[in-house]
């Protein structure tokens, strides 16, 4: 999954926070939802824009992201 064809990050929108194109909803939202135990098809639902390729490069990004130890904390 090439997930750079779906998140961008622009400074005009949402304060450059990684958003899925064509949207303003950010990866930290869509994280945010399926923690509070959202499934896939009620994000889908609630998000007419997004679509499962969208979804699926959310996954890939956060991915990316704790390989790079971009998310890591001290605990």
């Amino acid at each position: 999954m090439e997930w750079r064809k779906h998140i961008i990050a622009d400074e005009t929108v949402l304060l450059g926070k990684p958003t899925v194109k064509g949207t303003r909803v950010s990866v930290e939202h869509i994280i945010g939802l399926l923690a509070q135990g959202w499934t896939e098809q009620q994000i889908l639902e609630n998000y007419p824009r997004m679509n499962q390729e969208s979804l699926q490069a959310v996954f890939s990004y956060i991915q990316e992201c704790l390989k790079d130890g971009l998310l890591y904390t001290n605990f």
